[in-house]
């Protein structure tokens, strides 16, 4: 497995922090090819979940450490960045959310155990799944898909090896291979690094193609904190005829960008 080859780079422990920081760097770079080069596989992912969400179907992830914080991670941006509630996007990691911070002993490696946490979360006929593991061979993943895809919803997986069970299990898999890691089997950096990136391209441009932006503007984010607040006000301003103070209440009494626009307009 590419995951588990050794590094490239020797002695570590003997390096000065440039050269540490400027092999990590260097590393890093292959990423964005790596996640380049899959970008039609991603595509594919995307154009089947998006008619499933636009039915109300909801996208959940599942993973284990690393990979199951990623989509945490990204499930949890998605309601103050786009205003869809909690639950649109759902990321479900091997132990439960007490994971997150501390590893479940041997959560990951019960095949059974992810379907029991989608059935607890109602998983429907237009919901669709995505596993995440960069071994490409993570149980509790597998076992989630399996299941999935047997009962007819749309799957997917992000993996950073090739020919894996998990990506055999997915309906639409994709294959990141970034390479050995620079610390030797450490997939928390390039292989997180490029599942992160994919993650982002796939939420991102779901939550486009579903109207939660115009023009290039989150005109749907929560007005959650005064940076927020600012950036909405500046937005209100730019799409009407309004001062600063006028737009900011305008923006505070409607609850979002798009509505505060369409409240002038309309008005």
């Amino acid at each position: 497995m590419t995951t588990e080859s050794p590094s490239n780079h020797q002695n570590l422990e003997l390096q000065s922090t440039q050269e540490l920081l400027e092999g990590i760097n260097g590393e890093d770079q292959q990423v964005a090819h790596a996640v380049k080069a899959v970008i039609p596989a991603i595509e594919a992912l995307v154009d089947a979940i998006l008619p499933a969400m636009r039915k109300g179907g909801r996208l959940f992830y599942i993973g284990a450490g690393t990979s199951g914080r990623l989509g945490i991670v990204d499930a949890s941006e998605c309601p103050p960045t786009f205003g869809v509630d909690h639950g649109v996007v759902v990321g479900l990691m091997a132990g439960g959310d007490q994971a997150i911070r501390k590893a479940v002993e041997d959560a990951e490696d019960d095949d059974q155990l992810a379907w029991q946490d989608l059935t607890a979360h109602g998983i429907g006929p237009n919901d669709c799944l995505i596993g995440i593991a960069a071994s490409g061979r993570t149980p509790y993943v597998i076992g989630g898909l399996k299941q999935a895809r047997e009962t007819g919803l749309v799957t997917g997986a992000i993996v950073c090896n090739a020919d894996s069970k998990v990506a055999a299990t997915a309906a639409y898999p994709i294959e990141a291979i970034v390479g050995p890691e620079f610390i030797t089997g450490s997939t928390r950096m390039k292989a997180g690094t490029a599942q992160k990136l994919i993650l982002n391209m796939i939420s991102t441009s779901l939550m486009i193609q579903m109207g939660h932006v115009e023009g290039n503007k989150m005109v749907d984010m929560q007005l959650s904190n005064a940076k927020l607040i600012e950036r909405g006000t500046a937005m209100v301003m730019e799409s009407t005829q309004l001062q600063q103070k006028e737009a900011k209440a305008l923006l505070l009494k409607m609850g979002s960008v798009r509505k505060a626009v369409e409240a002038y307009h309309n008005s």
